[in-house]
């Protein structure tokens, strides 16, 4: 058993105005991520993984697209995204904080 505070929590800069926040364990990931520069007018370029995803919306609006599916999900909304299934979004919002869950967990972002 763990508890994670937010002062020891691992924090990584992804890119100008993004933020992600790690929690994981040997199956399991957590993953915040804080997007502080939208809107933006183009979806982020997409990216697949070979990971199972579900993704909670907390703060903001966004449109997800996932393979050929795209949707306007707002706070509260969830949604999955199958192993190898290339994804990605677009920010309606200046800020939009997502929880991502993996598994297994991307050993990339601890490396």
């Amino acid at each position: 058993m763990a508890f994670l505070e937010e002062n020891n929590i691992a924090k990584e800069e992804i890119g100008p105005g993004r933020k992600r926040y790690l929690g994981y364990t040997d199956k399991l990931m957590m993953v915040v991520i804080d997007f502080h520069d939208g809107p933006t007018s183009e979806p982020d370029p997409p990216h697949s993984h070979p990971h199972e995803q579900v993704s909670y919306v907390v703060t903001g609006e966004l449109i997800v697209h996932i393979g050929e599916d795209s949707k306007k999900l707002k706070p509260g909304d969830m949604f999955t995204v199958p192993p190898d299934i290339p994804h990605t979004v677009q920010l309606l919002s200046e800020h939009v904080r997502l929880v991502d869950t993996f598994t297994p967990i991307r050993d990339e972002f601890i490396s």
